[in-house]
């Protein structure tokens, strides 16, 4: 396992669910997917109904769960259950969300949602920290489709969470092959490579990594801990209380504080 608790920051970046990573449009492409394009008005009554569902489940967990599962009872079908899972993973209830989508997966004959499916299945076994489980789930999908980005990422961090940090290299050099922009990539491969005591490409690509996303939570987080290993003691502080500026409450916020009071206690 990773000594700090920067995997838990660089994950939280992509830990929700597709449909809250990308917004509506992902919403409406997984509606078409479960239903015909050539809609009758029932169909376009349920594609209404799950972009609702999948909404509340993302806002109000609890909410959207009830609501799922009504739905799921009155014949909401494989529409109502992915509703149930996204619910469950904003729950924290990671392993009960992977097991249902991985079923949804199997049953599914559609081959661009079934791998949709199995890539949200390996991200909530790697929430659940079940890094066995994730990695086989991942590594389904990238058998279905060898350069899908966001598996050879998810799958990065599952080696990297087990302390494989060449195959975790390995994934990332493969994911920007296919994005050479790809921001995330390049904050966990500098992630990697600091693991790998390998400074210099480390600094390089989480420069690389803000000089596309200035504002890269995770990104501030690792060029922190890298300059503190560097000695630059000033730079690593002024980055940990940018990344809680920018992000008060997130996993890396707390992993900044952390290292903070670490520095501090260093100092006296």
């Amino acid at each position: 396992m990773l000594t700090d608790e920067n995997l838990t920051a660089l994950h939280s970046s992509r830990q929700a669910a597709p449909p809250k990573r990308r917004g509506k449009l992902v919403l409406i492409v997984l509606a078409m997917l479960f239903w015909p394009v050539a809609a009758t008005a029932q169909n376009v009554v349920q594609s209404r109904e799950y972009g609702q569902c999948i909404e509340l489940a993302i806002r109000e967990p609890g909410a959207g769960f009830e609501r799922a599962i009504a739905w799921r009872d009155l014949g909401g079908g494989a529409a109502a259950r992915h509703c149930v899972t996204v619910a469950l993973y904003g729950l924290g209830q990671f392993h009960e969300s992977a097991l249902r989508l991985e079923d949804l997966a199997q049953a599914n004959v559609n081959p661009e949602l079934q791998i949709s499916l199995l890539s949200q299945a390996g991200n909530a076994w790697l929430m659940a920290e079940e890094y066995e489980r994730a990695h086989a789930t991942l590594s389904a999908g990238i058998k279905l489709a060898p350069d899908h980005l966001d598996l050879l990422i998810d799958r990065s961090l599952v080696y990297a969470a087990t302390n494989n940090y060449w195959e975790t290299v390995e994934d990332l050099n493969r994911a920007l092959y296919i994005d050479p922009n790809n921001a995330d990539a390049l904050a966990f491969r500098a992630s990697a490579y600091r693991y790998l005591d390998n400074l210099d490409l480390a600094a390089n690509d989480v420069n690389r990594a803000l000089s596309l996303k200035p504002d890269h939570v995770a990104a501030i987080l690792e060029r922190g801990i890298i300059r503190r290993l560097s000695n630059n003691l000033n730079g690593a502080r002024k980055d940990w209380l940018h990344t809680i500026k920018l992000a008060p409450d997130s996993p890396a916020a707390e992993a900044a504080r952390r290292n903070l009071e670490r520095l501090d206690i260093r100092a006296e």
